[in-house]
């Protein structure tokens, strides 16, 4: 999960917690956002920093189910927005980075911060108090498929293939195998996964909205993250106190897994990302999409007890083999001599 969305090959992480600025869980961001700069490797091969990243973002979905055992969703949302801006604004300030200038600037990202952060955060934490974390981890992979669906309206550029089509098709298959659709849905809770895959839409509208506004930006991706992040986080103090009271207690573990959840799944991941985008290139950086549900459907088995049926492992395979077309290209043919 993440601030910081992978880039993209259909719409533009994504989640991740998201940036632009995903994240993401993770997720294709939009292209036309500024290219990532080398140097976040700090000496470590990139695959242990993939490898890392799809730990991250897996078990950021077990994290959050830890999270709302002690605390709302809201106040575990933002706990986790408040450590992973905490994180960037650090990086910020090592890097003599600033802050994004001009009130246009702000008040895009203030949208974005909402779609990619402060909503689909909160909608996922208020999805695991019914639904498994495993669950969550695999609506979560369906982000792709939003997104190839949403850019075919929403970007002109952007023609459907009937590779997509099918991709797109055989990923919601996937979603309704995943669901026990031929037994009625019996055993899963409707609004729980409701607003998971909800989450999961918010994404590639938050990717879509940032290509159509700020697209080309001269901004690094620190600063713009560190502002956007910056932004969800007020957006969640002014809501937070609304619609929860106050914690009369503060378990400890619980607590952890919030502070793991924001300054490692958003604050960490977000760096991890972009020095892979910068390394690997975005085509290998977002494959650790398709890790991260198998990662948080194991986590929530071993760590958590949750009960796993036939059809969770099947229709997540669909659901990933789905996503996996719709992000996939025709091959050009080869130049004649």
């Amino acid at each position: 999960m993440s601030t910081v969305p992978a880039p993209p090959s259909t719409s533009a992480t994504t989640a991740p917690d998201p940036p632009v600025v995903t994240a993401t869980e993770a997720g294709p961001q939009p292209a036309a956002l500024p290219a990532a700069k080398p140097g976040l490797g700090l000496g470590v091969d990139w695959r242990v920093r993939f490898a890392v990243l799809s730990l991250i973002w897996g078990f950021s979905f077990l994290f959050i189910k830890v999270g709302t055992h002690g605390y709302a969703p809201l106040q575990v949302t933002l706990g986790r927005m408040l450590f992973g801006t905490v994180v960037l604004l650090a990086v910020l300030a090592l890097k003599r980075e600033r802050l994004p200038r001009g009130g246009r600037t702000w008040a895009h990202l203030s949208v974005a911060a909402f779609f990619l952060n402060a909503l689909p955060f909160t909608l996922f934490a208020y999805s695991e108090l019914t639904i498994p974390s495993g669950l969550a981890g695999i609506c979560n992979a369906t982000s792709p498929l939003w997104g190839m669906a949403l850019s075919v309206v929403a970007l002109s550029e952007d023609r459907p293939t009937r590779r997509r089509v099918a991709g797109l098709g055989l990923g919601f298959l996937g979603v309704l195998t995943v669901l026990g659709a031929w037994q009625g849905f019996s055993g899963t809770d409707a609004g729980g996964t409701a607003m998971a895959l909800g989450a999961s839409l918010c994404y590639p509208i938050g990717w879509i909205y940032l290509r159509r506004t700020l697209g080309g930006t001269k901004n690094s991706h620190v600063s713009m993250s560190a502002a956007q992040l910056s932004l969800g986080t007020v957006q969640l103090m002014i809501v937070t106190p609304l619609f929860s009271s106050a914690p009369t207690s503060f378990p400890l573990v619980p607590l952890l897994a919030i502070v793991a959840l924001g300054a490692l799944g958003t604050g960490l991941a977000f760096l991890l990302q972009y020095g892979l985008v910068a390394e690997v290139g975005p085509t290998t950086a977002q494959m650790v999409t398709y890790f991260i549900p198998v990662i948080a459907t194991a986590a929530g088995v071993a760590v958590l007890g949750e009960r796993l049926s036939w059809n969770t492992p099947v229709g997540a395979l669909i659901v990933l083999a789905g996503a996996a077309l719709t992000q996939s290209r025709p091959r050009r043919a080869a130049a004649q001599p």
